[in-house]
């Protein structure tokens, strides 16, 4: 009878590891500068060291207004390298959201892979990011279990 109780046990607590444990290590959507959003003058690089850290399959949701007579258009922008990112060089970055992108509910990127990802905005040749208004950098961890 004992071995049975303790089966009954054994299975009783891999049951609330199996409910625990997803919740822990669940991947989590980041609107990028809160309710300030994708815009200009907000401190981007503070926002990064509030929120993180990241992990891998964590998203980074872009919101922004698209261009009109009132609001500059925003873009984003993913830079190859650290010296790209910090000469806002956009020859070889990779345009992952175009000014009409981030109305409504925004881009979503996800954080796949646990290397820098370096984003910009890159409208108005690159203005946004030389002043070092719309720019920050992102190193996801590998594993998503938080504390």
């Amino acid at each position: 009878m004992e071995a049975k109780g303790g089966a009954t046990t054994a299975v009783a607590v891999l049951l609330l590891l199996l409910v625990v444990v997803p919740e822990a290590c669940r991947a989590e959507r980041f609107v990028v500068g809160d309710a300030a959003r994708w815009t200009w003058g907000y401190n981007y690089t503070d926002w990064v060291i509030r929120k993180g850290p990241f992990f891998q399959n964590d998203s980074l949701v872009f919101t922004y207004d698209p261009p009109n007579a009132t609001t500059h258009a925003h873009s984003v922008y993913l830079m190859r390298s650290l010296a790209e990112y910090q000469s806002c060089n956009l020859k070889a970055a990779k345009l992952v959201a175009g000014v009409m992108q981030g109305a409504g509910s925004g881009y979503e990127f996800v954080l796949k892979k646990r290397k820098p990802h370096y984003f910009v905005c890159g409208e108005r040749a690159g203005l946004h990011c030389t002043a070092g208004q719309m720019k920050f950098v992102v190193k996801p961890k590998s594993s998503a279990c938080r504390d």
